[in-house]
């Protein structure tokens, strides 16, 4: 079953929306993804709900 998590970056605040599936990623989501404000690729973490 997939599920809409919504990712944050801590140093600019930005988020996006993305999908995972639970059974496969029982824990929280970390992926290296490009922030436009920094112009680099940043870690963003799934955000708590």
């Amino acid at each position: 079953m997939r599920i809409h998590v919504i990712m944050h970056n801590k140093e600019t605040g930005e988020e996006y929306l993305t999908s995972k599936n639970r059974r496969n990623n029982p824990d929280r989501l970390k992926l290296m993804k490009y922030s436009p404000k920094l112009r680099k690729r940043v870690l963003f973490e799934e955000k708590k709900n």
